[in-house]
């Protein structure tokens, strides 16, 4: 609390450093201790400013709950369903998934659909919910503001609009639309991620209500999906069936064509192929085993005839054939008779005259055959000449039926095609009468909803949560705005901040309760053991202890109402208690407050003095209770400036220099009287008071400049009117005096 600079450690006195720039400074506490500076000026501010965080703090949860009071409770039921699709596979007869054709975008727009108009539209309609006041509008009371218009134009006599006129054709229903955008709005379908699951809510002020809701949504959708999937099937085989009824009479129409042509052209189809061509192949088979049978003739005829080995070939005919081998057997005969007997023997001549019967007949043998097979040769030709005829003829006939085949091909074509299509569509039918038949819904339930049975709205427990934190919030922000815009001087160390000079003492304001009837100026005087008292003490040690121990000390402030009077009728009071003499004069020609406070109104006083009219030892009078010396203002004169500048002034001051110790100047506020800065000029030394959380620090840099100017030596600052208990609070390291620990030390 006492600033001792490092110079008044001794008397060699120190130059002035001359006049100074002040800096707007931030009120903060400065670090004085360890730790991290930033948190501790943030736990400081906090604890100056607690009340508003406090206030905050509980007046934003106050209005939830309030407001949740007034809210009514909203009830969220929720019910879930799967959707399968699956791919019908005809040959098992069964629905089945072969590969999952289930996408993120599917079950998104499957989601959108459950919580379309339509389907809220069907919810509204099976819970009758345009007759719930929740959901139609118009069933509800009007508003506060709605009924108070209706009076107050029935009270000015405005005139209502007129109905409107009729309109022919559809008109819309603005309140079920209204209803149904309701309704759509309290429906909510979420498809869960990495699942076939829809998960539907639906939201309402009875919890039956939304139960119903949810479980009538999943179930409109279900039939409407069947229906959807039914309606695309029959109309599928509607479709089917008149395409085959065309088919059908398209196939009978080739047919008839295809039968008409063939009677036209005589065309006509065998088993395997057409009439022609088996008639060509048969004809081609005859030729072949005709001439086949010319070439055995040939060859017989040959071989009868002695041609290419004839005895050889004429053992074809099995006559000759016998002819021949008696020949041989009698020639073997007639060889070993011959060279046993010899050529005369009887048996050897009749031997040779059977084999010479035998010859005949052989040769007898041989002409029949040849003739024989003559003929046959003969035959064969002729039948070879007549199947190359007829072959030829069917040749040509094959020809004629190729060319008017063309056309019958086309015809076949286009009625093989048609069969095609039609054998197609039959399927396909069979197909869709069987998926009609055993097809299900992609979609059902698998949870149906129940009736909630706590309120989804208002959550209670995060709003209060929530409350309390934003009131936090909200007081933070509110500390640090008014952190940020209090520019006041908070404490000792914001005033040397701010001043760059000593803060002498920290003046408490006394209240009513503690003074009792004592005046403020006598407070210190007649308690001289409570912490007034001793700041009163620290000022004047300050003061003996600044260089040059100044005799003559000037007090004044920058603004009034900042107890500069009081702190000079206190100090003199202390300062003449502790022995010393003290001439206290009051420099406040304009807002005098001496007489009242001390005593001799209407007598004279400086001013008088100044004047002319009085001398200095008339004017002087002494304090009752402790016999300081005072001199009052005196009357009031239009030209103040020129009695302070004059050099009566200056004989004055000079004069009381050598009587007494200390000379306190009581001087008018810097920011508005010039004669403030011309007794600053004439002191030894100038004491500025600072009210305490009042006195901006521009207003403080304003005064501290002005007092430069007028080349006054400013010694230091005293902090007045400061709350003892707030600056304890306010966690300031010169706070710490009023602390309860220090309580011992003082009395009264």
């Amino acid at each position: 609390m006492l600033d001792s600079p490092a110079e008044t450690a001794g008397a060699v006195p120190v130059p002035d450093p001359g006049p100074r720039r002040y800096a707007a400074v931030s009120a903060s506490a400065p670090d004085h201790g360890g730790g991290n500076p930033e948190l501790r000026l943030a736990f400081a501010v906090l604890r100056r400013r607690k009340l508003p965080l406090i206030a905050c703090s509980m007046l934003v949860p106050l209005l939830a709950v309030v407001a949740i009071r007034q809210t009514t409770p909203r009830y969220t039921a929720t019910g879930a369903l799967i959707y399968e699709p699956s791919v019908y596979k005809v040959r098992e007869l069964q629905s089945i998934v072969q590969a999952d054709p289930t996408t993120e975008a599917l079950m998104t727009s499957q989601a959108e659909v459950l919580q379309s108009l339509h389907i809220a539209q069907q919810v509204a309609e099976r819970g009758n919910l345009f007759a719930d006041p929740e959901f139609n509008g118009s069933l509800r009371p009007a508003r506060l503001t709605t009924r108070v218009t209706n009076w107050l134009r029935q009270a000015m006599g405005v005139e209502t609009a007129p109905p409107p006129a009729t309109v022919y054709g559809p008109v819309l229903d603005q309140t079920r639309s209204a209803t149904l955008v309701a309704v759509q709005s309290a429906l909510h379908a979420t498809a869960l991620p990495v699942s076939h699951i829809i998960q539907v809510t639906f939201t309402a002020e009875d919890p039956l209500v939304a139960a119903a809701a949810v479980n009538n949504a999943m179930d409109a959708y279900v039939k409407d999906q069947f229906a959807a999937k039914h309606r695309a099937v029959s109309r599928a085989t509607a479709w089917l069936e008149r395409r085959a009824s065309e088919l059908r009479t398209q196939v009978q129409d080739e047919e008839n064509r295809i039968a008409r042509y063939r009677a036209d052209k005589h065309l006509s189809e065998g088993m395997h192929a057409a009439v022609t061509a088996e008639q060509i192949t048969h004809l081609t088979e005859d030729l072949v085993r005709a001439r086949s049978a010319l070439a055995n003739a040939d060859g017989r005829l040959d071989a009868a005839r002695g041609k290419a080995g004839a005895a050889a070939q004429a053992a074809v005919a099995p006559s000759v054939v016998q002819l021949r081998t008696r020949l041989e057997d009698l020639a073997t005969q007639l060889q070993a008779q011959q060279g046993q007997l010899g050529p005369n023997h009887p048996e050897v001549q009749s031997l040779r005259r059977q084999i010479a019967g035998a010859e005949r007949a052989v040769s007898a043998e041989i002409g029949r055959v040849v003739a024989a097979t003559d003929a046959e040769r003969r035959a064969a030709a002729e039948r070879v000449g007549d199947a190359e005829a007829n072959l030829h003829e069917a040749q040509q006939e094959a020809a004629r039926a190729a060319e008017a085949q063309i056309p019958l091909n086309a015809l076949l074509r286009d009625a093989e095609a048609a069969r095609s299509q039609l054998q197609a569509i039959l399927e396909r039918i069979q197909q869709s009468a069987e998926q009609e038949a055993i097809e299900s819904s992609e979609a059902h339930e698998i949870s149906t909803a129940q009736p909630p049975q706590s309120p989804s709205s208002p959550r209670i427990v995060p709003l209060m949560a929530a409350s309390v934190a934003s009131g936090v919030m909200l007081g933070l922000l509110t500390v640090y705005a008014l952190h940020l815009t209090d520019t006041t001087v908070q404490s000792g160390e914001d005033a040397r901040a701010a001043a760059q000079r000593p803060c002498f003492a920290l003046l408490p304001e006394i209240s009513r309760r503690a003074r009792g009837h004592l005046p403020i100026c006598d407070y210190a005087a007649r308690r001289p053991l409570t912490a007034f008292a001793e700041q009163i003490r620290a000022l004047r040690a300050g003061l003996w202890l600044t260089t040059g121990r100044p005799r003559v000390v000037a007090i004044t402030a920058a603004r009034p109402s900042e107890g500069k009077s009081v702190l000079a009728l206190a100090l003199g009071r202390s300062a003449q208690l502790a022995g010393e003499r003290v001439l206290a004069i009051e420099c406040d020609l304009r807002q005098p407050s001496f007489a009242r406070r001390l005593g001799g109104e209407g007598t004279d006083g400086l001013a008088e003095v100044l004047k002319g009219k009085a001398v200095l030892e008339e004017v002087v009078q002494q304090d009752a209770l402790t016999g300081m010396a005072y001199i009052i203002a005196g009357r009031f004169a239009a030209d103040v400036l020129g009695l302070f500048t004059s050099e009566k002034m200056a004989r004055v001051i000079a004069a009381v220099r050598q009587d007494y110790d200390l000379v306190l100047l009581d001087a008018p506020p810097v920011q508005a009287l010039t004669e403030a800065r011309i007794a600053a000029a004439i002191a030894d030394a100038t004491l500025l008071c600072v009210r305490w959380r009042s006195t901006p620090r521009a207003v403080l840099h304003h005064a501290l400049e002005l007092l430069e100017e007028a080349h006054a030596t400013v010694a230091g600052t005293v902090l007045t009117r400061v709350d003892p208990r707030a600056h304890v609070r306010s966690g300031y390291a010169d706070a710490e005096v009023y602390h309860r620990r220090y309580r011992p030390y003082y009395r009264g």
